[in-house]
Formats: C-alpha cells, sequence, structure tokens
C-alpha cells in the first residue's frame, strides 16, 4: 500500500487525519439511474430559499437524487458537495471539511478565515469570518451536505450552522441530505415559508418510475408485476434494487418478486442469501473480512484475504453495484448497512476471526502511514501493546499530549485494559496521567518503563528511548525539578539525533514540546536565562497547527519571566502575543493557559488599574488548560494576593497566600515564588498595620532578592529603623536584568530612607529618578503603595511631578495658589477617561455607535462574541457609564467620536 501514504505535506483534518478529496465529489450516477424530473424541480424551487431538506430512510435514492440534480443546472459551479461522516460530529472536523470543500470548489478560500484548531471545538469568529465572506459573494453558493444525519444529533452542530446560514445575508442556500430531522429551528423557517421538504414519501418511486427501473436493468415485468412490486417495497428505492438485483439471477423474475416479502430482518436475509451467497466463494470470503473496515483498499484487502486479485473483486462488485462503491484514489466502502450484516455474519460463521482481521488491519495500515486509522483497530482487537508500540515507535507519543489529535487519542487508550504490559504500554499510561496532572502515577508509570527499557538494553529502539526521555522532561516540569529536565532534555537530544530525519519531520510537536517543559523547569527554579533560551526556541518552531499550543505557552512563561525581572511592559506584549497566537490557532478556550491574562492583570495592578487587572483574573481562572501547572498555580495565587491589597483587602491577601506556604510532597520549592509570596505577605501586614508580624516574615524567609530587600527596608522604614533600612539598601544584589518595576520600588524606599534621616535633597533626587523610569511603564502602583509621605513630598515639590500627566492628581496635586492645570480645567468642562481606550476597543465604540449588536460587531471584527463582550464592559468603565447609550454620549463630549 505504499501509493496510499499521505504526504507530510497534506492537508490534515483537526484530527490529524489527512482530508480525503472524495469527500467532496458528488458521486457518479450508474448506468441504471433514473431521473425523476418532478424531483429535480422540488430541489431547484429549493434552492431559492435558505434551506432544503432531502430527508429519508436509508437507501431512500437522496444523494443519488442531489446529485443528478446538480448536472442539471445551468450554473454547477456555484454548488460544494461534502459527503459527511460520523466523525464529524467533532465541530472541528466538520468546519474543516466545509472550509476545504468550499476551496475546492473555488467557491471560499480559507486563508483568510482560519482553520479549527482542534477537534472537538470550533471558535466563534471563524464561523463570524465564513458568513461574512458568503455574505460577500455576487451569487449565493448551494452548500450540499450529503449523508447529514451522521451528525444531526449534534446540537452544537446546529447552532453553528444555523449562524452561519442566518449570517450570510442569503449567500449560503444549504442542502441536506439526511435520514432524520436535524436540530435546526426547523418551525421558524417553515413559519417563514423558507424551507422546502422532500421526504420519503416523496422519494418513494411511483409505479413508472418503477418499469423505468426495471427496464434500465433488462427486466420485463407485467404491469400487474410493476404495480405488486411497487407497493411491496413502498416505491423504497433500497428495497427496488435489492429486488431486481435478486431477481436477475432468479428463473422467474416475476413469480420471485411476488414472492419477496419486506421487512428489516428479510432484508439481511435477502441480502446473505441473495447477495452475499450469489458471490464466488473467494468474493464471499473477502466482503466478509473487509466488512470490518471503513474504508477498503486492495492491497489491505489482500492483507485480510491472503490474496492477490482484491482490486478487480472490489472493481467488479462495484460496477455490479453489489453494495461496494468507489470513494475515489482506489479506496473503496461497503454500504454500511450490508456491512454490518456482513460483520454479524462473519461472527457467526467464522467466530474469534474478527480479533485478528483487526490486528492484521493495523499493522497494514500503520505501515502505510496511516497511524490514526490503525490505532482503533488494535484497540478493536483489544492488542494494546500493539496499539501502544505503534503510537511510540512512530513517535507519535506527543499527540497524547498537545495537538489537534490529542482527545480522541486520550480516549482511545482509555478503553486500555489492566492486564496490558509491556514498556509501551507504560509510557503510554504515563503520558496520559501527566497530561491530566496524576503525577505521582504518571512517574510511577514512567519509572516501569524506565526499568523495563534498561533490561532490554542495546535491544531498546531510539523511539522508545526518546519517548522516555521526553516524558521526563514533562514529569521533571510537573515536579519543579530543573536539574532532572536539563538532564532528561540531553537524553532526549542524544536518542534524537539516532532517529530518522524524516520521521521526525513529521512530529514538530515533539522538539516544541520538550523545549516548552524544559524552559517551563527553569523559570520555576529561577534559572531565567536558561528559561528564556528554551522558551524562546521553543515559540520558533514550526507554525503549523501541531504546534500551536506549545507556542501559545511559551509566549505566556516568556511573559511572566518578564514580569518577574521587573519589565512590564515585555510582559504586556508577550502576554497579548500568547492571546494573539491562540486567537490565530483557532485553539478552544479550554486548550488555552491562563497564564497570559494572569500576566496581563499583573500588569494592569502596576499601572493602576485593578478593575481591568479583575476582569483579566476572571479570564484566567476560568481555563482549564492549566489546573496542573506549578508555574500557574503559583501566579494565580500571588496575583490575587495583589489584587486584594490593592483592594484594600490585607487579610485576604494572608488568606490567598495560605495555600502557597504548604510544603508540596510532589512539586520543589521554588526560590522565586518563595520570595515573592514572603513580599506580598509582609506587604499585607503592613498594609494591615502590624509592622513587627511584616518582619517575622523576614526573619523566617530571609531577603536575598532585589524584591524581598527592598520590601525587608520597607518594613524596616515601617518599624522606625531608617538606618537599617540604609543599610539593606546599600548592600542591595541589583541584577543586571532588573526591571523599572523592581528599580522604581527600590528607588522609592531609598528615598524614604533618605528623608527620615533628614537628606531632603537626596530623597528628591531619587523620587525625580523614580518617576522617570516609571514614566515610559506608566507605573502608578509603586507610588500609591509607598505610603503617606510621598504625598506631601509631591505637592509641596510640584517640579518633581512637570511632564509627568500620568499621574493621578490626587497623587501629585498641586498648591492652592498655582491655580487648576490644563487638565483639571477640561475635567471641569468635561467627563474624564479614566484610562485610554485600545485601538480596538476604539473599533468596538465606533460600531456601537451604529448601533450595532454585539453579534454583529463581532461578526464585523472577526471576534468572538465574548471577546466583543469584554471590550465593552472595558469601555464602560473608562468612560465610567453602564449602558450603550451613555458610552457613545460620554464618547462624544470627550471627542472619541464624531
Amino acid at each position: 500500500m505504499g501509493d496510499t501514504k499521505e504526504s507530510p505535506s497534506a492537508s490534515l483534518t483537526p484530527s490529524g487525519d489527512p482530508l480525503l478529496a472524495a469527500r467532496f465529489s458528488r458521486p457518479v450516477l450508474p448506468p441504471t439511474y433514473v431521473r425523476r424530473p418532478r424531483l429535480i424541480e422540488r430541489l431547484t424551487q429549493g434552492v431559492r430559499g435558505p434551506l432544503t431538506l432531502v430527508n429519508g430512510a436509508a437507501g431512500a435514492g437522496k444523494t443519488l437524487l442531489v446529485a443528478d440534480w446538480i448536472s442539471t443546472l445551468d450554473v454547477p459551479g456555484r454548488t460544494a458537495w461534502l459527503a459527511v461522516e460520523q466523525e464529524d460530529n467533532g465541530p472541528g472536523v466538520f468546519w474543516t471539511y466545509v472550509l476545504e470543500t468550499l476551496r475546492h470548489h473555488g467557491l471560499a478560500s480559507p486563508d483568510d478565515i482560519g482553520t479549527p484548531a482542534r477537534p472537538g471545538e470550533v471558535d466563534h469568529s471563524l464561523l463570524a469570518r465564513l458568513a461574512a465572506r458568503l455574505s460577500d459573494g455576487d451569487e449565493p453558493v448551494v452548500l450540499v451536505l450529503d449523508e447529514f444525519d451522521r451528525v444531526a444529533s449534534s446540537a452544537e452542530l446546529a447552532d453553528e450552522l444555523q449562524f452561519v446560514l442566518r449570517h450570510s445575508d442569503g449567500g449560503l442556500r444549504l442542502v441536506l441530505v439526511t435520514r432524520t430531522e436535524p436540530l435546526l429551528p426547523l418551525h421558524r423557517y417553515r413559519a417563514a415559508g423558507e424551507v422546502t421538504d422532500i421526504r420519503s414519501a416523496d422519494l418513494a418511486f411511483r409505479p413508472e418510475e418503477t418499469a423505468e427501473l426495471l427496464d434500465r436493468h433488462g427486466m420485463d415485468l407485467s404491469q400487474d408485476g410493476i404495480r405488486a412490486l411497487n407497493e411491496r417495497t413502498g416505491g423504497w428505492a433500497a428495497g427496488l434494487r435489492l429486488c431486481i438485483l435478486a431477481a436477475e439471477q432468479a428463473d422467474q423474475p416475476e413469480t420471485f418478486l411476488k414472492d419477496f416479502e419486506a421487512g428489516q430482518s428479510i432484508l439481511a436475509d435477502f441480502l446473505l442469501a441473495e447477495v452475499l451467497d450469489a458471490q464466488p466463494p473467494a468474493t464471499q470470503d473477502l466482503l466478509l473480512r473487509s466488512s470490518i473496515l471503513d474504508r477498503i483498499h486492495p492491497d489491505l484487502a489482500n492483507a485480510l484475504t491472503g490474496r492477490d486479485d482484491a482490486e478487480t473483486v472490489l472493481a467488479g462488485l462495484q460496477r455490479a453495484n453489489a453494495f461496494v462503491e468507489s470513494t475515489g484514489h482506489s479506496w473503496y466502502r461497503i454500504h454500511p448497512l450490508f456491512a454490518e450484516i456482513l460483520r454479524v455474519h462473519l461472527r457467526v460463521r467464522e467466530p474469534g476471526l474478527e480479533a485478528e482481521l483487526h490486528r492484521t488491519a493495523a499493522h497494514r495500515l500503520s505501515e502505510a502511514g496511516l497511524l490514526g486509522e490503525a490505532l482503533p483497530h488494535a484497540a478493536d482487537a483489544g492488542d494494546w501493546q500493539l496499539a501502544a508500540d505503534r503510537l511510540v515507535e512512530d513517535l507519535a507519543i506527543g499527540r497524547l499530549l498537545t495537538g489537534l489529535d490529542a482527545d480522541r487519542l486520550v480516549a482511545l487508550f482509555a478503553r486500555m485494559t489492566p492486564d496490558a504490559s509491556g514498556p509501551a504500554v507504560d509510557l503510554v499510561r504515563a503520558a496520559r496521567e501527566l497530561a491530566g496532572g496524576a503525577v505521582e502515577r504518571g512517574i510511577a508509570h514512567l519509572t516501569r518503563a524506565e526499568t523495563e527499557l534498561r533490561k532490554d538494553g542495546a535491544g531498546t529502539s531510539e523511539a522508545r528511548r526518546f519517548s522516555c526521555a521526553l516524558l521526563r522532561v514533562l514529569a521533571a516540569r510537573m515536579t519543579g525539578s530543573a536539574d532532572l529536565a536539563e538532564t532528561a532534555a540531553l537524553e532526549a537530544e542524544a536518542a534524537r539525533l539516532a532517529l530518522p530525519a524524516d520521521r521526525l519531520a513529521q512530529h514538530p510537536e515533539l522538539p516544541a514540546l520538550m523545549l516548552t517543559d524544559l524552559g517551563s523547569a527553569q523559570l520555576w527554579a529561577g534559572r531565567f536565562d536558561a528559561a528564556r533560551t528554551a522558551l524562546t526556541a521553543a515559540m520558533q518552531s514550526d507554525p503549523g497547527s501541531a504546534t500551536a499550543f506549545p507556542r501559545h505557552e511559551c509566549l505566556s512563561r516568556l511573559a511572566l519571566l518578564d514580569l518577574l525581572l521587573g519589565w512590564p511592559g515585555r510582559a504586556e506584549q508577550h502576554a497579548r502575543n500568547a492571546v494573539a497566537e491562540a486567537e490565530r490557532s483557532g485553539l478552544p478556550p479550554a486548550a488555552r493557559t491562563g497564564m497570559a491574562r494572569l500576566v496581563l492583570a499583573a500588569v494592569d495592578l502596576d499601572r493602576g488599574d485593578p478593575g481591568t487587572a479583575r476582569d483579566h483574573l476572571d479570564q484566567a481562572a476560568d481555563s482549564s488548560a492549566a489546573p496542573h501547572d506549578p508555574l500557574y498555580t503559583a501566579a494565580l495565587a500571588l496575583i490575587r494576593a495583589r489584587l486584594r491589597l490593592a483592594q484594600g483587602d490585607p487579610e485576604g491577601a494572608l488568606h490567598t497566600l495560605v495555600d502557597l506556604e504548604k510544603p508540596s510532597t510532589v512539586v520543589e520549592p521554588s526560590p522565586w515564588v518563595r520570595e515573592r509570596g514572603a513580599v506580598a505577605a509582609a506587604s499585607a501586614h503592613l498594609a494591615a498595620g502590624r509592622p513587627r508580624a511584616a518582619a517575622r516574615v523576614f526573619e523566617e524567609h530571609p531577603a536575598d532578592g532585589t524584591s524581598s530587600v527592598v520590601a525587608a527596608a520597607c518594613v524596616q522604614l515601617a518599624c522606625g529603623a531608617p538606618e537599617a533600612a540604609a543599610t539593606l539598601l546599600d548592600g542591595l544584589p541589583a541584577g543586571p536584568h532588573d526591571g523599572p518595576a523592581i528599580t522604581v520600588r527600590a528607588l522609592l524606599a531609598r528615598a524614604r530612607a533618605a528623608e527620615l534621616l533628614g537628606d531632603d535633597g537626596t530623597a528628591q533626587r531619587l523620587v525625580a529618578r523614580a518617576l522617570h523610569q516609571a514614566r515610559p511603564e506608566r507605573l502608578l502602583l509603586p507610588f500609591l503603595e509607598a505610603g503617606p509621605w510621598l504625598r506631601p513630598l509631591l505637592r509641596q515639590r510640584p517640579q518633581l511631578t512637570r511632564g509627568h500627566t500620568w499621574l493621578p492628581v490626587s497623587l501629585a496635586g498641586r498648591p492652592r495658589e498655582a491655580g487648576p492645570s490644563p487638565a483639571e480645567a477640561a475635567q471641569n468642562r468635561a467627563p474624564v477617561v479614566v484610562e485610554d481606550l485600545s485601538e480596538r476597543e476604539h473599533e468596538v465604540l465606533e460600531r456601537l455607535a451604529q448601533m450595532m449588536s454585539t453579534e454583529e460587531i463581532a461578526a464585523d471584527l472577526y471576534l468572538s462574541v465574548n471577546t466583543v463582550k469584554t471590550h465593552l464592559k472595558s469601555i464602560y468603565r473608562k468612560l465610567a457609564v453602564t449602558r450603550r447609550g451613555e458610552a457613545v454620549r460620554r464618547a462624544r463630549e470627550l471627542k472619541l467620536l464624531p
């Protein structure tokens, strides 16, 4: 099957499987097909409205009818065809195929629409962009979704489809070929006269159509015989066809058809006796053995039968309309109903054979590079060692941890039985447990795998060694051990060099995962330079969908690194890039780490904006992608404590820090977490008026970093010991990378010590330097936290605040004799904006003034509705309003709108 292997560059579904181009082509009509003008006219009339339902039982002739109708259109090029499959129940897979079929037929390009990132979810903004594109077309696009009943039970897909149909403004005409009614609001369409229904009763063959069908098969029946056959089958297309096919082999066709009895069980008997048994024994065997496959390739069928003529046999069955149809590119499939009956018959005829067939299929599909199809067969065979071996040897262990196929693989291996054993099995179990946050269980499985690999010695494959090292880096990250992570990374690199380059090229997620985990462990341990190197390298990895989450995660961690070093501007840029990466890649909310939002919250706090900080914290807390990450949990606790302190709740801040101080039996302590926790606790005690309690914090946790030394000096100042504070600050271990968020606080502490020691000139110079360093970053919080001494100093010496218009009047002030500043005079004339609106907020505000709804704004700006709501909330806060109309009026008063 070498010619069936997918190219690494081929388009993939969000599940990681190749996109099957055959699904975009309407089926070829068989020579015996009967055209029915009455139904073609109904379809032609139907697509003048938004929705057409071709709804009938299996085998009612729905698909061929619509395919024939398309061939009669004057402009068939405006029609796109998609054969829906069960796997499309995941919205990400479904919408990937919809976009691809539109591109395939030249009706829309997904390049500026985007593609879903995960099989189970699709970003709302992508649907909005698709609807906008469809609405811009000169002519409507007719989208045929064949066998839509395979996903008709998905309420989520129905809602998404309804959204696109409604917002395409007539640019989309939908034809659903289905066995069941979809979960669309059909009552609304019917009440408005906007849906055309073609049901089983309409699809049923009339006697004259049955007569034509018989004639095309070369069968001559009497009028009574035609009428009897039509009545007995109820005009059901598949029943008619089955009966005619069977009757062709009978000596007296009319007598045979007269005696035919309808019914599902009888149909099964009929299929087995008259279709299966009508084939030569070798063909019967091929059909029975191939029935375990969703799709059949001749090479695969040969492997299951031990023969070499499957291509000829399958082509013959397809030509004979014997319930085998071509799906293109040398692939075939047995009619699902027939395949189901065949599988039941296989179990009766040859008990125990089915598992062996699945095992063979797994081997062959894996060898062909179709791992996604191979693994379910290995699972159905109950051969978990084979499934695990294939996953590991194909270097696909990383796809259990990230990427578009992770959910499907996790669900597949969740079925693994307890008796399964072997190094590869333990590696898969370790990956599943670690990905789920069960660190101790994951490490136990990983340790067992390592023990087995050591026993194998030279016989162990490099793929197993590499996978083991990769998981060890992950385990080290989750336990906070930079030493173990660095050692495991070296082992992984040594194993990687021994692996084939072409196989590695198919798995760009592997180096991205390893570097992300390594950098995270180093960041936890305070090895900031090494962490930046690893995280930057991971961020620059292959830009494909398989690495979307690691790239998003690395940007978030680089943001945290800059925040810890005191560079809020850089931290904000990395955090916003992380959010943008998630949006661009279509990562669903559940797959996004909340770290970027945490950093944005901390930056907002430093700039004196606790309201926006709280909004970011709320969004971060909703993230489910990082609940077991020590970096995330520590940063969340620290920033929550800072927020509560900024809101005047020191006791709440201390309560938030309690869990952070508890020793962990799994995670190694982090030096910067310990330091920042001590700083936060001491600050809370000072805010509560307990300087001695604050001093005890540093007695238990001696200050050794810049931030903690500055905080300890502030405690000494609060205790009335400026000399001790000055001594601490004179020995300050200023790091070469310390940013203004650290140095500004240090300068203010020095200024306070100088003032208490009677050196007012030095105090003024230090405050001036602090203001100068804070201005580019708009660092307001250090001045608000400095204490009551700073306000009188600034008000008595207005020259210090000259040029610092970013400072609020409540802090800088002006002596009465100086009169109001221009900004204060303007404040008396018009409302003041609490904070400048962002560029995106301006865009939302402009559309708000145009009376656009939230959904319309989202569609126009290609944003999700939730994102628009977040922007609106921020606009209301910044304009000090609570409603849309007030926001527009206030914006016009402030000249923000014309």
